[in-house]
């Protein structure tokens, strides 16, 4: 299975980035770009890759744990940024110190899980609105995000999640995400 941990943002904050997104979607050459949507409209804290199904009750149980030593913490998304010319996202600001907390852990436990890890990189919150297959010009989209903040919300859960890539072939297909667990945040020592 193809997993991750995340944090997802409360309906009504999908629905800011969806007005702020729509008017991205304006801008010349936006119809070049793949957008990402609703559906996929996450905070990946740890991205694990293909996980054996025999590794997945002790993950789970890891971060059960990393969720339970972690106080829900305060967030709300603001401004935007690319990655390179390839992705462009929207960034979050509040309680970040404990989001990246709360990443390391769910990297923790993968590895104390046994999962195959990337080498460790420094996180950086981010919630992904589109990329593009070749090098993109984000300048116009990062000046338009300038200006965005979102209402801020407390994050309270932690979620293992499974990407279903898209196999038919379709042009503009998405991955499908699915939610595995969730555990509430806090209520630990």
């Amino acid at each position: 299975m193809r997993l991750f941990a995340a944090v997802l943002p409360p309906e009504d904050v999908t629905a800011e980035v969806a007005v702020v997104v729509d008017e991205l979607g304006k801008l010349p050459g936006a119809e070049g770009l793949r957008w990402t949507g609703r559906p996929g409209w996450h905070f990946t804290l740890a991205f694990y890759g293909e996980v054996d199904d025999a590794l997945v009750p002790d993950l789970s149980a890891r971060l059960e744990r990393a969720a339970h030593r972690t106080d829900p913490f305060a967030l709300e998304l603001r401004g935007g940024g690319h990655f390179g010319r390839r992705a462009l996202w929207i960034g979050a600001t509040g309680d970040v110190r404990t989001m990246r907390l709360l990443a390391e852990r769910s990297e923790a436990a993968a590895r104390k899980a046994g999962v195959p890890m990337e080498e460790h990189r420094a996180y950086r919150p981010h919630l992904t609105v589109a990329r593009s297959r070749g090098p993109a010009d984000f300048a116009p989209y990062t000046a338009l995000l300038n200006d965005f903040a979102g209402r801020p919300w407390t994050v309270g859960e932690l979620r293992l999640v499974r990407s279903n890539l898209p196999r038919s072939g379709v042009p503009g297909e998405r991955p499908r995400y699915e939610t595995l667990a969730r555990w509430p945040l806090g209520s630990g020592d």
